[in-house]
């Protein structure tokens, strides 16, 4: 796919080339609260064959610890330490603007509040409380109106804002509800000022990893294209798409440079496979597997190896990968816009 920095020796399987995995939760690991299919089997694997596992969250509500225990619930033995979040990014920045000891109010979960203290800092629950900061992080379903408006207050007097992240959306057992995103553009419009963000994508939080794992070639791995693949571009890093979440194929196809990944698998058992580089040119056509794609007129053409067109002979990932080359060939600097509805049909990874 992305030829930027494939590892090197065709044979390698990820979990051999990379020595630490940066590796989202929601829609990667679990879904819903329950573990994703193969992903408890493929995290073992990879760890027994000597990878680090580092747990990567915008979700600033949990504490490490809660993290660490849900994860070990489900199958996944993990240790606090092996959970990096948006409120310990958060918390670092704030920590290097601020004098020691500073008061910082708290709109948000007790992620955020561990997070602050860890730093040496007091959190506050009022504007009058003569904070020198404050910290924006989402709060749960039931966070009321007025915590926003303490937030709003602040804001207006002056106060440096930070936010966790903004993610406008995060799942519920019942759909997709609002965000931390949400909320702080609530300010935003009150207000008219611009909190300084930590959470992914932006540089706080890649740096955050990289101190608590001491990673020297990590390896992000996402399912969002906007947050942990762009993320991965911002800390010129590799990264590997899973589509377990929120991406569709066809979004992929359409994606532009920053949010285009060095891998794509169906789920984490990409981590224990080699993954088939891409050959060709717009010209010939982009060839992965027995899959070879190209652009035609308006649209992305599919051919099989063995000529007959019903690609049962064909990795249908690999398929995606052809044509993810020629359609990001194709958009250049842009994003994609030509029809890959056809193609898709035919790997059965319609959308």
């Amino acid at each position: 796919m992305n030829p930027r920095t494939r590892p090197e020796g065709s044979g390698r399987t990820l979990n051999e080339a990379y020595d630490t995995a940066l590796l989202d939760l929601d829609g990667v690991v679990y879904a819903g609260g329950e573990a994703i299919d193969h992903a408890v089997d493929s995290l073992s694997a990879a760890r027994d064959d000597g990878m680090r596992l580092a747990y990567v969250t915008n979700n600033a509500l949990r504490t490490p610890d809660s993290v660490a225990e849900h994860l070990t619930r489900l199958g996944v033995p993990a240790e606090p330490a092996d959970v990096i979040t948006s409120a310990q990014a958060v918390a670092r920045l704030i920590a290097e603007s601020v004098p020691d000891g500073s008061r910082v109010l708290v709109v948000g979960g007790e992620g955020l509040v561990v997070a602050l203290r860890e730093r040496g800092l007091v959190p506050v629950e009022s504007a009058d409380d003569d904070p020198a900061a404050v910290v924006q992080g989402y709060g749960g379903p039931g966070m009321a109106w007025e915590r926003l408006a303490e937030v709003g207050y602040a804001v207006a007097r002056g106060v440096p804002w930070f936010a966790s992240n903004t993610d406008l959306t995060i799942p519920s057992g019942r759909g997709i509800a609002p965000g931390n995103g949400a909320a702080v553009q609530v300010v935003r419009m009150v207000t008219g000022a611009e909190p300084k963000v930590a959470g992914k994508p932006q540089p706080p939080m890649h740096r955050e990893t990289i101190l608590r794992t001491g990673a020297r070639r990590p390896l992000v791995v996402g399912d969002r294209l906007d947050t942990d693949i762009e993320g991965a571009h911002a800390g010129e890093v590799d990264s590997l798409l899973v589509m377990t979440g929120v991406t569709t194929p066809a979004g992929l196809l359409a994606a532009p440079p920053e949010h285009r990944p060095t891998y794509v698998a169906a789920d984490l058992r990409g981590l224990l496979t080699g993954h088939a580089g891409v050959e060709g040119d717009a010209d010939s056509g982009f060839r992965c597997g027995s899959w070879t794609a190209r652009a035609a007129d308006d649209a992305l053409v599919l051919d099989d190896g063995d000529g007959d067109g019903d690609g049962d002979d064909g990795d249908p990932y690999d398929g995606l990968r052809a044509l993810c080359a020629a359609a990001w060939t194709a958009a250049g600097d842009g994003s994609c816009e030509l029809d890959a509805g056809k193609a898709l049909e035919r790997l059965g990874l319609d959308g």
